[in-house]
C-alpha cells in the first residue's frame, strides 16, 4: 500500500482504530517531538511576566475584534 493509499484512507478508520495508527505513529517517532505537556522554567517565566503585565493593566492591549479588523485590513491591501 503506498502512503497516498494509506493517508486516503485514514479518514475512514473507526475513532479506536486512529488511535492505535498515532500510537504506533508515537512510538516510530520516538519521544523527542513530545514534552508530556510540561513547561520549561524558561517559559514558565515568560508567561508569569505576561500575565503580571495583564494584571497591572488589563486593559492595555486589543481585543479580539479589533485584532481581526486589523488582520483583515492588512490583507485587503
Amino acid at each position: 500500500m503506498s502512503k497516498t493509499e494509506i493517508i486516503a484512507e485514514l479518514p475512514h478508520l473507526s475513532p479506536e482504530d486512529r488511535a492505535e495508527v498515532q500510537a504506533k505513529l508515537d512510538e516510530l517517532a520516538g519521544e523527542s517531538w513530545q514534552d508530556r505537556g510540561e513547561l520549561s522554567d524558561a517559559d514558565k517565566s515568560v508567561l508569569d511576566a505576561a500575565l503580571g503585565e495583564y494584571q497591572k493593566s488589563p486593559d492595555a492591549g486589543s481585543s479580539w475584534d479589533q485584532v481581526k479588523a486589523r488582520i483583515q485590513s492588512k490583507l485587503r491591501s
